[in-house]
């Protein structure tokens, strides 16, 4: 109707984007879609040796503050929120873009992983978004929109997916039930669930090139971008998606429809 608000403006609305690596992160193509649709960020780097190819990206962005954020670090996490408070004093959506599980357990048998390697893929991968769920709740007194990052070897085993695989159905479930508590409050909760792409993240998985290879023959014969996951987290954070919540959005091209 004329004279209303585009569903895609993020024009007034402020989001924190933890999980951009480099330019090539799958956080890094959401972050630059909030920025294009209008929306003012702020952003977290692991640690110092990471820093820099966080900021040339955060640079190129509005950007209000970058901070420090190894969820595994005590308040650290927390720290952010502080701040997120401190500047703007509410918070409008949120993108978790972080996972992690150690080499030894990433790379074996689901079946052979060690307890320890299974609790700190769970904690970081899976819990810290629930963490910050928890943070956020308070911030988002008009409602506001949270994302998270998954991928199909949650639902189907993928070869050399390994320990992910359960970790990711894991996030999957917490979406669904976060999705459901925190609905009455206009928060939404949803997961992209992107096809192959080559980040430095999934170059630890073993064998990758092969899923590449795979997702090459889905419906639309291409790979999905950076840009493509973008795309959908700047919808998924505005208004047009107001009664979306707990879905898992596949950007695959299609692959999720083939055995």
């Amino acid at each position: 109707m004329t004279g209303m608000p585009s569903p895609f403006s993020l024009t007034g609305k402020r989001g924190l984007v933890i999980g951009i690596a480099n330019e090539r992160s799958i956080a890094t193509g959401c972050a630059h879609a909030f920025a294009a649709c209008g929306a003012t960020l702020g952003a977290t780097y692991l640690n110092d040796k990471a820093k820099p190819y966080v900021q040339a990206v955060t640079d190129k962005l509005p950007c209000d503050f970058l901070l420090p954020c190894d969820v595994h670090a005590p308040g650290e996490l927390e720290a952010v929120f502080d701040e997120v408070a401190k500047r703007w004093g509410r918070l409008d959506f949120l993108l978790h873009a972080i996972a992690f599980a150690p080499a030894t357990d990433l790379h074996g048998r689901v079946v052979d992983s060690t307890p320890e390697g299974f609790a700190l893929a769970m904690d970081i991968s899976c819990h810290s978004f629930l963490r910050m769920t928890k943070l956020a709740e308070p911030l988002m007194q008009g409602g506001g929109s949270l994302m998270t990052l998954t991928y199909q070897g949650s639902e189907h085993v993928v070869p050399h997916y390994n320990i992910m695989g359960p970790v990711k159905a894991a996030l999957e479930s917490a979406v669904r039930y976060a999705a459901a508590e925190l609905g009455p409050k206009n928060i939404r909760v949803n997961a992209i669930s992107p096809g192959p792409i080559a980040t430095r993240a999934a170059s630890g998985i073993e064998h990758f090139n092969e899923l590449l290879d795979a997702a090459q023959k889905a419906p639309e014969r291409r790979l999905a971008t950076i840009e493509d996951c973008g795309a959908l987290a700047a919808f998924l954070a505005g208004d047009g998606a107001r009664m979306l919540t707990g879905t898992i959005i596949p950007v695959d091209g299609g692959q999720h429809l083939l055995a």
